[in-house]
């Protein structure tokens, strides 16, 4: 039993080019008797509602929805959930109900976005989705991230967006290895054309990483819940760019952060440089008490093999660490990067920043030639404070 009027209630995407809102997703809602709206999530996980009456539910819902976007601007589009469950029990040929409705509604296919919320349900799905594509409508991947063994059927369908999975976004915003993972699904994303969403962003710290995983556009409570009324195109012009501009200037003050960093090198390395020259003992050389983020310094020869113990400061003193004798290192992007960037000019170069499988620390390395280029100097940094 479904109790309530069946209604769509509208979510923003801002885009993070603008600030304006770029278009909606509809979510449903039903109206009680009293007035109150609750969600029709649950009922789609009710095994006492038939399915029948949920694909009457769901096309209602949609309805309402295309019907009201003639309220809202021309310039915005509308994401409507498909779930593929439906899809299997379409007649092969049969017309798709959800470009019929446009058709009735009056709403170009290329204001609409078809965000496909499952995707091992249905082996039909590349073929309707092609339609989708045909017709002129977009197509999103909604929950990217949250089942990896999913990610041949999203290159398989080609999507024009991806929506990071909400609690997997939300976790990774909060640091550690989960935050490594989801840039690296953004930037490979990006790298195959689609624009990312950003969706369950709640706090500035979320807000940030939206912005540190270049999504196109995000979606949450910090600007919006789902309401039955469109919001003005700008609405959250004002509150947006006050994040934007803070978020630069933490990223301004990291950058500055890391020019003094740069500079501190330099001079740690302009005194290894000197003390390798000679070949004297690791007893020669002075405590690096100005230096409270280094965490080894060692030589490799210009093909990247380790010539030195790894030596470390601890309890006042230094130790050498042989364990690393003889490994080549060349295969790892910071070295190499070193390689291309230091070898012709001589000069300091530093990498990006890396997590050590080994410490589990973050970390930078920075090298530079020495011995006219016969030998390169390396430095690891503890980046936790960079």
């Amino acid at each position: 039993m479904i109790d309530g009027l069946p209604i769509a209630c509208f979510q923003p995407f801002i885009d993070t080019a603008t600030g304006l809102i770029a278009g909606v997703e509809a979510l449903g809602r039903l109206r009680q008797a009293d007035g109150r709206l609750v969600s029709v999530g649950p009922l789609f996980f009710d095994p006492k509602v038939s399915g029948t009456a949920l694909r009457r539910l769901d096309r209602a819902i949609r309805e309402n929805a295309l019907q009201r976007l003639h309220e809202a601007p021309d310039d915005w589009f509308l994401s409507l959930n498909i779930s593929p469950r439906w899809i299997g029990r379409l007649h092969p040929g049969q017309a798709l109900p959800s470009l019929k409705q446009l058709l009735l509604a009056g709403i170009p296919a290329h204001r609409i976005v078809f965000e496909i919320t499952e995707l091992g349900a249905s082996r039909r799905l590349p073929e309707v989705v092609a339609r989708y594509r045909e017709a002129g409508a977009r197509i999103a991947i909604d929950d990217f991230g949250a089942g990896y063994s999913q990610l041949d059927r999203v290159l398989a369908l080609e999507p024009d967006i991806l929506k990071l999975d909400m609690r997997l976004f939300q976790e990774a915003a909060r640091g550690g290895a989960s935050g490594e993972v989801v840039k690296a699904l953004a930037q490979m994303a990006e790298k195959t054309g689609c624009w990312i969403i950003a969706e369950g962003v709640e706090t500035e710290a979320e807000m940030d990483f939206a912005l540190e995983c270049g999504a196109r556009y995000v979606q949450g409570y910090l600007f919006a819940r789902a309401e039955e009324h469109f919001f003005a195109s700008d609405a959250f012009v004002g509150r947006f760019a006050t994040l934007r501009d803070r978020y630069v200037r933490q990223k301004l003050a990291e950058r500055g952060r890391l020019m003094i960093l740069r500079q501190q090198v330099n001079a740690l390395m302009a005194m290894l440089r000197d003390w390798a020259a000679t070949g004297a003992p690791a007893s020669q050389l002075p405590a690096p008490s100005d230096y409270p983020w280094l965490l080894r310094l060692y030589q490799c020869d210009r093909h990247g093999t380790q010539l030195t113990p790894n030596l470390e400061w601890r309890d006042g003193k230094w130790h050498e660490d042989p364990r690393y004798l003889g490994h080549n290192w060349s295969w790892r992007p910071y070295f190499y990067q070193l390689l291309a960037e230091g070898w012709e000019e001589r000069r300091l170069t530093l990498s990006s920043t890396y997590r050590d499988a080994t410490s589990n620390q973050y970390c930078l390395t920075a090298g530079q030639f020495v011995d006219d280029g016969m030998r390169l100097l390396l430095v690891d940094i503890d980046a936790a404070g960079f």
